[in-house]
């Protein structure tokens, strides 16, 4: 089986080492020239890709041969209009996978598209008008285009990333008057990014949308602190507040249908 892997940045190159590994023919994209070698010498065939202008690239058209592409392209700060341009961006990739006869498409979205409020959040719990943020209305169109493609389409909504190297604690140490005081965290390690998208391919697991984040969720007050003082930072400091009815992202849905256990359980216990 091939696996096209478009975006090889901090999630995607990992995740195409690590499904190469598994014995997978492994496809990767990067917009830097830099990364392109780097990635050549892992092993996995390597393309130069711009989107939207190199989507029709002689020189990439291989890339697009493959049984499943997992889409990682976010919304960048490049896009002016993020809630008209986005989901542009995206139709054009899903259109071209199409094209191309790509059976399956990973698409790693994010639990963004969710309201900031509301208590437990559920897969269906996401409606258009109540994202977090623009940017999160931008993914939840974009989802919305993948499932009426007409390909089988699977939508993992990530918490917030950190692992090796990357910490939400490193761009708020030392801040003040920081808000959202007792806001539960909804995070991820890498290792269970990496380890949840395998499963979803090992399981066939198709047309479904799993919450992919980890079972702990501190306040962001005693997580930030704690993490400060693991990584030697300056601690952030939070204006006093009460507590509000904040959004609590479940992830029983993919433990249940993945009989997956988290190797990263709880963000407080951390890791470099």
């Amino acid at each position: 089986m091939t696996i096209s892997v478009l975006g090889c940045g901090w999630l995607g190159f990992p995740l195409a080492q690590n499904l190469l590994r598994k014995g997978f023919t492994v496809k990767g994209s990067t917009t830097s020239v830099k990364k392109l070698k780097e990635i050549k010498q892992t092993g996995i065939q390597a393309h130069l890709i711009e989107l939207p202008k190199q989507l029709e690239d002689e020189e990439s058209k291989s890339f697009w041969s493959a049984d499943i592409l997992f889409l990682n392209i976010p919304p960048g700060r490049g896009i002016k209009d993020v809630e008209k341009d986005y989901p542009k961006l995206i139709q054009k990739v899903a259109d071209k996978a199409e094209r191309e006869h790509i059976k399956w498409i990973i698409f790693a979205s994010s639990t963004s598209v969710y309201s900031p409020f509301g208590g437990i959040t559920k897969e269906e719990d996401a409606e258009p008008g109540n994202a977090a943020r623009p940017s999160g209305e931008a993914v939840l169109k974009a989802e919305d285009i993948l499932k009426k493609s007409g390909l089988d389409v699977t939508i993992i909504r990530f918490g917030g990333l950190y692992g090796y190297g990357r910490h939400p604690v490193k761009y708020l140490a030392g801040k003040k008057g920081l808000s959202d005081a007792a806001k539960p965290v909804n995070l991820i390690h890498q290792t269970d990014c990496l380890n949840i998208v395998s499963e979803i391919i090992r399981l066939d697991k198709k047309n479904e949308i799993y919450n992919a984040v980890s079972d702990g969720h501190p306040p962001r007050k005693e997580f930030y602190k704690s993490a400060a003082q693991h990584f030697n930072l300056p601690e952030p400091e939070f204006t006093s507040q009460e507590k509000a009815d904040y959004r609590v992202v479940s992830n029983d849905k993919l433990k249940k249908e993945l009989e997956y256990t988290f190797s990263y359980p709880n963000p407080m216990d951390h890791t470099p």
